[in-house]
């Protein structure tokens, strides 16, 4: 038998406020600071070698590491020049421009297809009941687990060739293989599961009575999602714009399959064939490296205070 002390005691589990509070403690001491910065200075020192050796004369990044820069500074902007414009050290004629060029015509429209697409689909499941609404959006998060290598033998198929079942065509070849069309049909379809998934989540926060509301007032459900939804789910789509941007810019995979050694590859399917050929001319490469990856550190810290607020989106009710 208890005691009536005993039944009132107050519980050691921690809520609300209390463990929240204690969170933060736990994240705010040294030992978390330390860890922080430690994290920091391995992400942060490989990027500054590279930025170092890119910027330093052959002969000196030949014979001497990067970190010796801070005895013996010696920099030159030539090795950028040649990789842009020249590429004469590289076996490129025209230099990296061109492929730099096809790196924005590829992930721009790869990122504005699939969130233009997602943010209407992730409406229609979260707001517009149909038999059947539910089922579909499982179905559609299911998809995240077929394994994007597995299809792309038959898009590339499909896109060069068209689709046969013995004499009858069950797709026509559009004759599309010389053009984007392909790269960004790829990236959309495998980044449609997960942006209906995420901006789902979030349009279905969204307060019931806002939505109802503009119906009353006679909006149809297509100007009820381009004047109250998207506004609202602006922090999202930022966050998941960050995400898709980088994830096509740095994508290698889907650039060989669709593009590789055509003149429409992006720079990172061209620098991954020269440093198997030109491997030696380390302040090249580098320089090319290092451009590739201006962009999306432009676009992450142009989107920051979008990426914080759509991490935050619904964290705290009220």
């Amino acid at each position: 038998m208890s005691t009536p002390a005993q039944v009132a005691a107050p519980s050691t589990v921690l809520r609300g406020p209390a463990a929240t509070k204690a969170v933060r403690r736990s994240f705010s001491s040294p030992i978390a600071s330390l860890l922080v910065v430690l994290l920091t200075l391995l992400w942060t020192v490989p990027t500054f070698g590279l930025l170092v050796t890119s910027l330093r004369p052959a002969g000196v990044v030949s014979t001497t590491g990067w970190w010796t820069v801070f005895v013996h500074p010696s920099f030159t902007f030539a090795n950028y020049h040649e990789v842009l414009f020249s590429g004469a050290g590289l076996g490129v004629s025209d230099g990296l421009l061109p492929y730099f060029v096809n790196s924005l015509a590829i992930t721009v429209p790869a990122t504005l297809f699939p969130l233009a697409i997602a943010s209407a689909a992730a409406y229609v499941l979260a707001w517009v009941k149909f038999k059947g609404s539910d089922a579909l959006f499982f179905f559609i998060f299911a998809l995240q687990v077929v394994p994007l290598q597995l299809a792309l033998l038959p898009l590339l198929q499909l896109s060069s060739g068209g689709a046969h079942i013995g004499s009858v065509t069950i797709f026509p070849d559009l004759n599309l293989g010389n053009t984007y069309v392909p790269l960004w049909t790829a990236h959309t379809m495998f980044a449609l599961p997960l942006a209906i998934f995420l901006l789902h989540n979030f349009i279905a926060q969204i307060p019931r009575d806002l939505i109802e509301a503009g119906l009353v007032d006679g909006a149809s459900h297509f100007r009820v999602f381009r004047t109250i939804v998207l506004p609202l789910a602006a922090p999202a789509l930022a966050s998941y714009a960050i995400f898709q941007f980088l994830w096509v810019w740095n994508d290698l995979l889907v650039a060989l399959t669709f593009a590789g050694g055509s003149g429409r590859a992006p720079i990172t399917a061209r620098l991954a064939q020269l440093t198997g050929s030109f491997g030696g001319r380390w302040q090249l490469l580098t320089a090319g490296a290092f451009i590739a990856i201006i962009v999306p550190m432009a676009v992450f810290f142009a989107l920051q205070r979008y990426f914080v607020r759509g991490l935050l989106a619904g964290s705290v009710k009220g």
